[in-house]
């Protein structure tokens, strides 16, 4: 098994080294840090093929993981006023329906989530909204170009069937050029849109990297967002813990709801820079003063050593002995939704 995974990450070093011909470029000043043209993530972020392989050749996965089919749900129009209703499809892909507008985050409907169609990452739930049900798409929020949040297929497939504005942070329109979308917008930390009246997206900073191919590593900037209508919604995307959530508290407001990941934490040496663990969720939480949480980036790709069900599990562990008020989270299943009034 480990020869195995060895070989799928010189394959997939093989074919990052083919697949970016070109890199993108951010000429300007940021809100984030520039070093001779890259966005800085840290020197703890900084993790080379060794590390890869080393991670590799010292393993210690969770239980095994098993293919689940979940109950999918079609969702109805949005709503107007002041309700809003949000649906998780799968992994970090949230549809949130709120001023008569349906925004979708970092959407994946693809059944692996790698460069290779053959090897990487695959599916292990079904997604809770089947892609031919989904409601006229207006906003869709890429946090950042991993494979796991920006799947080029299913972004395609957006543009080509709803045409939605794509906001992006700094130099990731570069990506999306092949699918066909002329709405692309990039936004800085801290920079905000309006992608319809009375509802607002604002960029903000996140803790992770960022590398598509061979030679365009931390060339693009990667970002939360806050989305701002008749109810405020924090998507962290991809992070590791910080300082950042108590600033995008002060800076924006306290969230109605936050969504913060709980899954892919482990090993901790490798993923404690860029991948929050449920301890960390809950402090998190607490940090934005949100009213409630809503738990993604678990149980449909194994992109860790976490088993299936333990990020569950551990939040669940996590909230009992700091004697936080479960129902402050919210730990959907695939397809899960609930509404806010």
């Amino acid at each position: 098994m480990i020869r195995g995974l060895i070989i799928v990450s010189l394959a997939t070093a093989a074919v990052l080294a083919s697949c970016s011909a070109t890199a993108p470029r951010h000429n300007g000043p940021t809100a984030a840090p520039m070093e001779d043209g890259r966005f800085v993530a840290g020197d703890d972020l900084d993790k080379s093929l060794l590390d890869v392989i080393q991670w590799q050749l010292g393993r210690e996965p969770g239980p095994d993981w098993e293919f689940r089919e979940v109950r999918r749900t079609t969702p109805g129009a949005a709503p107007d006023g002041t309700a809003m209703t949000v649906t998780l499809v799968n992994h970090a892909t949230t549809l949130i329906q709120m001023a008569g507008r349906n925004v979708l985050t970092d959407p994946v409907w693809s059944e692996r989530i790698s460069p290779l169609s053959w090897a990487g990452p695959r599916r292990y739930a079904s997604a809770g909204i089947a892609f031919d049900d989904l409601p006229a798409i207006d906003a869709v929020l890429v946090s950042h170009n991993h494979f796991d949040h920006m799947d080029l297929p299913t972004l395609e497939r957006l543009a080509r069937r709803h045409d939605p504005v794509f906001v992006v942070p700094l130099a990731n329109c570069h990506y999306l050029a092949g699918t066909g979308t002329e709405r692309c917008r990039e936004l800085d930390w801290w920079e905000a849109t309006d992608i319809a009246p009375g509802l607002t997206v604002q960029a903000v900073p996140a803790r992770h990297w960022s590398r598509r191919g061979a030679w365009d590593r931390n060339r693009a900037l990667w970002s939360g967002y806050v989305l701002n209508g008749p109810k405020r919604v924090y998507f962290a995307g991809d992070t590791g813990a910080g300082p950042h959530f108590a600033e995008i508290a002060r800076r924006t407001g306290r969230p109605d709801l936050a969504m913060l990941p709980i899954g892919a934490y482990l090993p901790r040496w490798f993923m404690s820079a860029q991948h929050i663990n449920p301890a960390e969720a809950v402090e998190a939480h607490r940090a934005l003063g949100a009213s409630q949480t809503m738990a993604i980036h678990f149980g449909t790709f194994r992109l860790a050593d976490d088993g299936q069900d333990q990020p569950v599990s551990d939040l669940a562990r996590v909230l009992d002995e700091s004697a936080t008020d479960a129902d402050a989270f919210w730990v959907p299943v695939n397809g899960e939704r609930r509404q806010w009034q």
